[in-house]
């Protein structure tokens, strides 16, 4: 290889902000103890951040549920369409993609996951709303190419087929450690394939 012909070093991975330390902190801290049994103090003291300080980031408790769910909402949504247009014309292609790909999501983020089951009805109605509205979007592009892959399938059949799938996938806050992270992977991509696939 010629000095024209190397490869230039990868990027460094960017450095989180603090803000988005904190707010790692504070989701962790809701999806254990529960929204009402965490205050600003508690996410406070765990980031080492004093009070006039973590105001700087975030205007309260409320403030971070809504900025870690609205944008885990938008993530899910714009990524299941790249991984359908990726595959266009090929849904069980696409199907396997989709799995992959929230599968993956559900394992990097299971306090996401939680702080989703137990604490959106903690939001105003608006952020609330928006959040559904994403969540309905992304379940209708499952809904969308499942009825593709399977003409028998109405669409609240399949609509009722992605929701069971996505409760196996969002197990992840309730599996221990006892299997390794890739088999769980692997148990969970197959048991939603089988679900999904008839």
């Amino acid at each position: 290889m010629t000095a024209d012909q190397q490869v230039a070093p990868a990027a460094p991975p960017r450095r989180r902000s603090r803000r988005e330390e904190i707010l790692e902190i504070a989701v962790g801290l809701f999806a254990t103890r529960g929204y009402h049994g965490v205050s600003m103090d508690d996410i406070g003291a765990a980031a080492g951040v004093t009070g006039p300080a973590l105001y700087h980031h975030f205007a309260g408790k409320e403030a971070m549920l809504v900025a870690a769910l609205i944008p885990v909402s938008e993530q899910l949504l714009s990524g299941g369409r790249e991984r359908i247009t990726e595959h266009q014309g090929q849904p069980r292609a696409a199907l396997a993609a989709l799995i992959d790909f929230h599968v993956d999501f559900a394992l990097a983020n299971p306090a996401v996951i939680a702080l989703h089951l137990h604490e959106l009805d903690r939001l105003p109605e608006e952020p609330r709303r928006q959040i559904r509205r994403l969540q309905r979007l992304y379940v209708e592009e499952w809904v969308s190419t499942l009825t593709t892959l399977r003409p028998e399938l109405s669409a609240p059949e399949a609509r009722v087929l992605a929701h069971a799938a996505f409760g196996l996938m969002n197990s992840t806050p309730f599996l221990g450690g006892e299997v390794d992270r890739h088999r769980r992977a692997d148990l969970l991509r197959a048991s939603a394939l089988a679900a999904l696939q008839g």
